[in-house]
């Protein structure tokens, strides 16, 4: 794993993960417990906080659901019982449209869009290292928000796969690409956040 400690070097499930202290948090990746940064800065939280907000708006009336962190999305291989699935994440903001998917404890399966609000000591995990897992979940869009250089990374599975990705500057609007009735308005979170130092 690249960048976050490990909690030992041992394979977990979710049923181990249930029982651990909520004083550190954790994502199991492959049965590794890969240990969340700290508490995240305000910036990461306004951007992630102003993503869920504008598409909790514009989902409401409507059967798909948002949600933001910390949410535990389990991410079977196949039927495994709960307590047998060895990746469980925590996305920044997702939405869900099959309610079958939603229990007490979070999400089981794909959500169908999945925004990681990337910060220094994320950054490598949350491209790399999560961009395989969301992949091999079948999550049909996958965005990766830059705050520092402003910019959007987008992922959309197509044959299974994620593709080049599409990169925009994070200006105006940005409408999803798999749910095109849904966009985020960029310029107002924009203008909340430092200047860039050059």
């Amino acid at each position: 794993m690249m960048g976050l400690p490990l909690r030992d070097h041992q394979h977990h499930t979710y049923g181990e993960y249930l029982t651990w202290p909520d004083d550190v948090r954790y994502e199991l990746i492959d049965g590794q417990a890969v240990m969340m940064a700290p508490a995240p800065n305000l910036d990461h939280q306004d951007i992630a906080g102003e993503l869920f907000y504008q598409i909790r708006q514009q989902l409401e009336g409507k059967p798909c659901r948002s949600f933001i962190a910390p949410v535990d999305v389990r991410l079977p291989r196949g039927d495994e019982a709960n307590e047998n699935i060895d990746t469980v994440v925590q996305p920044d903001v997702i939405i869900v449209c099959d309610p079958g998917k939603l229990d007490r404890r979070g999400v089981r399966g794909a959500p169908d869009w999945v925004a990681e609000v990337l910060s220094p000591s994320t950054a490598a995990h949350d491209q790399a290292v999560k961009r395989r897992i969301y992949e091999r979940a079948g999550i049909p869009e996958y965005w990766l928000v830059h705050p520092n250089d402003r910019t959007l990374t987008i992922y959309t599975l197509q044959d299974g796969a994620y593709g080049k990705p599409d990169i925009f500057e994070l200006k105006e609007s940005t409408r999803l690409q798999t749910m095109p009735e849904l966009e985020i308005a960029w310029d107002a979170l924009v203008e909340r956040l430092p200047k860039q130092e050059f």
